[in-house]
């Protein structure tokens, strides 16, 4: 049997707007290794913005950027068309917002990860992954790692295939509370529906354990983009997103000990 999967949780975060309150981002922050912080144009604002990333250093977690489409109405999750130029000033537009609260609070920027349909569209589009992906080494000098800022994506896709190109350290997401097709395609949802713990457990251990992803037609498909290292996904706008990152924290923590990665 293959060597368990290192693993990190992360969540996308902050995104509620204004008086308006999106997820319990103080109970997840305390069992999450990565956050993923909306930069405005799926949601969030600046009040938001600077509560999460205070949060997030409160809390010791890693920070990254989760800029989207500009699509508030939509939350991010309907497609657009749109030119690689135009996605690229749209993400350096973003990531720069949040780079600002990150040096108020002396934060590096971890990552960047697209949110909803954009990220969707960058892994099919080596062309627009090509775009975001190099707003990467805009932000260089912001990354606490020399290898730079990392970007967070699909494995086996164009994001993937867009960081070895570029020389942009990747790190392989993967998604506990979402569902796969049979041929392996996450399915993006406008809005998520709750999923039973007992199903996100199965879920996390055939991936961390058999490096397999569960299909929605009982499949077991291999993961893909031989990776060593997967960071697991829990959206705060699940239902029970709490519990269901509590429960997958607790696996990553048991698999990451009998591996011996901690």
């Amino acid at each position: 049997m293959s060597k368990p999967l290192k693993a990190t949780v992360n969540c996308d975060m902050g995104e509620g707007f204004s008086l308006y309150t999106i997820g319990d981002d103080e109970g997840l922050m305390k069992t999450i290794h990565l956050a993923n912080v909306a930069c405005g144009f799926h949601a969030s604002d600046f009040s938001v913005m600077n509560k999460t990333v205070a949060l997030a250093k409160s809390n010791n977690v890693l920070v990254g950027a989760h800029p989207s489409l500009p699509d508030l109405q939509g939350f991010g999750r309907r497609e657009m068309a749109i030119e690689p130029d135009e996605l690229e000033s749209c993400f350096i537009y973003q990531v720069g917002a949040l780079d600002g609260f990150l040096k108020r609070y002396g934060l590096p920027m971890n990552h960047i990860k697209p949110h909803g349909s954009v990220y969707g569209q960058t892994a099919r589009s080596i062309d627009l992954a090509r775009a975001v992906v190099g707003v990467t080494k805009i932000f260089k000098s912001s990354a606490a790692s020399p290898q730079g800022v990392a970007f967070m994506g699909l494995a086996g896709t164009a994001h993937q295939q867009a960081t070895e190109e570029l020389g942009v350290p990747f790190i392989a997401e993967w998604f506990a509370d979402l569902d796969y097709n049979d041929e392996g395609k996450l399915l993006i949802t406008k809005k998520h529906d709750p999923v039973p713990i007992e199903v996100v457990r199965q879920r996390v251990t055939n991936l961390l354990r058999l490096h397999k992803v569960s299909t929605v037609g009982g499949k077991l498909l291999d993961i893909g983009g031989n990776i060593a290292e997967v960071s697991i996904c829990c959206h705060s706008d699940t239902p029970g997103a709490v519990e269901i990152a509590q429960a997958v924290k607790a696996l990553v923590d048991e698999s990451n000990k009998e591996a011996g990665y901690v």
